[in-house]
């Protein structure tokens, strides 16, 4: 798997980086694709790392889903915001992590958890989940149409980072703080496909492919 995790790295590393703010970009990213992540800090060798790797399910979505990431302020719209506040929580020990693994956005969520939620600490650490995105993470996109093949690449490009044995985050990497096992040990921001099936080689080729297609 060094060969395949190495391969990947290096394809990624070699295409169009966005840094936030990217709205003047916005026509170089498509509506629909899947996004690899890399965060400030964090290297394999002489190339950045992947951090994260993510889709969207909505046709034409893509761009509001970076959105959702970098920019609205609402934990449960994503996982990926959730978890940084999970560390930034974990790292001071701060007894609020319990109540921020609540959700309020279903009503009968929102009935049962609201009274709980503090407000204006949440609004506060929303804030700082921004501030660390923005000057800390950057990405590059693959234009995918399709959902199904979408979440095929998602679910194939994750396994195979997971399988490298020998992934090694700094010492200063903020995932280190999860309270989420998998994020420590597999050094990415999610727990979702990564014992997954790995990517064959005739699908690494397929991969390359499409990163060298037009957006």
């Amino acid at each position: 798997m060094r060969d395949l995790y190495n391969n990947l790295h290096r394809l990624f590393n070699s295409t169009k980086r966005f840094h936030f703010p990217f709205e003047d970009e916005l026509d170089q990213i498509p509506l629909n694709g899947i996004y690899i992540m890399f965060e400030k800090g964090e290297k394999h060798g002489e190339l950045d790392r992947i951090t994260r790797t993510g889709s969207h399910t909505g046709f034409g979505q893509l761009r509001s889903r970076l959105d959702q990431h970098f920019l609205n302020e609402n934990k449960n719209r994503s996982i990926f915001r959730k978890n940084i506040g999970r560390c930034l929580l974990n790292r001071t020990q701060n007894p609020y992590l319990e109540r921020w693994e609540m959700d309020t956005t279903s009503r009968l969520e929102k009935d049962k958890n609201l009274h709980l939620i503090d407000k204006d600490f949440e609004l506060f650490l929303e804030k700082k989940i921004s501030r660390y995105i923005q000057e800390n993470i950057s990405f590059t996109v693959v234009k995918v149409e399709d959902k199904n093949d979408r979440l095929f690449w998602e679910g194939r490009i994750i396994a195979s980072l997971a399988s490298y044995p020998f992934i090694q985050p700094s010492e200063n990497w903020l995932g280190n703080h999860s309270p989420k096992e998998k994020i420590r040990k597999y050094g990415l921001w999610q727990e979702q496909h990564l014992f997954g099936v790995p990517l064959r080689e005739e699908e690494f080729i397929d991969l390359q492919n499409l990163v060298s297609r037009p957006k």
